[in-house]
């Protein structure tokens, strides 16, 4: 299962990890896993690019693992987190769909 982690702090995201994998299908077939890395990604990607954010990233060797950490002093803050915030929406789309391979907590 994958597990993602929210982190808040006055109602600002301040990182997520991702760990796990969803087994919803054989290797390379596994669409849950898939879309999940396709939107985690394909956000951090967006953030980078069109925020110019110097953000902190820890990815697994073997796939499985992603942590984002957003610094206090990241500049355009609030487009960052506009993007953050509609990858949760996405991230929760799957989850309604296929929560028996995906959790998603908030702290």
């Amino acid at each position: 299962m994958i597990q993602v982690t929210i982190n808040r702090m006055d109602n600002r995201i301040t990182a997520f990890k991702l760990s796990g994998h969803a087994d919803s299908g054989p290797y390379g077939y596994d669409l849950v896993c898939a879309g999940v890395s396709a939107v985690s990604i394909g956000t951090v990607n967006a953030v980078v690019s069109l925020c110019g954010a110097d953000l902190l990233i820890e990815q697994g060797e073997d796939g499985g693992y992603l942590y984002v950490q957003i610094p206090d002093e990241v500049r355009n803050m609030e487009q960052v987190q506009l993007l953050f915030e509609g990858m949760l929406v996405s991230l929760q789309s799957i989850e309604n769909e296929y929560g028996e391979f995906i959790r998603i907590r908030t702290l």
